[in-house]
C-alpha cells in the first residue's frame, strides 16, 4: 500500500508540474490537473510510459482526444467509445465527467451561456450512459 500511495503522489506531482500554467474557466482561475495531459501540455505518450509504465500509457491513450479532429467529432467519439473502453479508462472518464459536472454546477465558466452548460450536461450524460456498470 505504501508504494501505491507513493506512486499516486508521484503522478499528482507530475500532473501538477505539467499543468502549472492551466486554469479552470471560473472567475477565480482555479488551477487544475486532469487526464488529457497529452492534449493540454507538451507531454508525450512515451514520457508517460517511461514514468508510469505501459499500462498507464494505454489508459491515457484511451482517454485522450485526437486534437486534429473537429470538436464535434471528438465529442461524438467519446460517446461512441465509452462502452468499449477498458475498465480503467472508464473510471478515468467517469471521474472526469463527475468533476466537470460538479464544477459546472458550482460555477458557470466565463463566456459560457446557460444553453452551453445544458448542452454539456446532455453530452456528458450520453458519455456516462456508456460507462454504466463501472465500479
Amino acid at each position: 500500500v505504501g508504494s501505491e500511495m507513493a506512486r499516486l503522489l508521484e503522478a499528482g506531482d507530475f500532473a501538477a508540474r505539467k499543468h502549472k500554467e492551466q486554469r479552470r474557466k471560473d472567475p477565480e482561475g482555479t488551477p487544475y490537473i486532469n487526464h488529457p495531459i497529452v492534449e493540454d501540455t507538451d507531454t508525450k505518450f512515451s514520457e508517460i510510459e517511461e514514468c508510469f509504465g505501459v499500462e498507464v500509457r494505454r489508459v491515457v491513450e484511451e482517454v485522450t482526444d485526437d486534437k486534429t479532429l473537429p470538436k464535434a467529432e471528438r465529442k461524438r467519439l467519446q460517446v461512441e467509445r465509452a462502452p468499449v473502453c477498458s475498465r480503467r479508462a472508464k473510471l478515468v472518464k467517469l471521474a472526469d465527467k463527475l468533476y466537470n459536472l460538479r464544477d459546472l454546477n458550482r460555477c458557470t465558466p466565463q463566456g459560457w451561456s446557460e444553453e452551453r452548460v445544458q448542452e454539456y450536461f446532455r453530452w456528458a450524460a450520453r458519455v456516462v450512459s456508456g460507462l454504466r456498470g463501472t465500479s
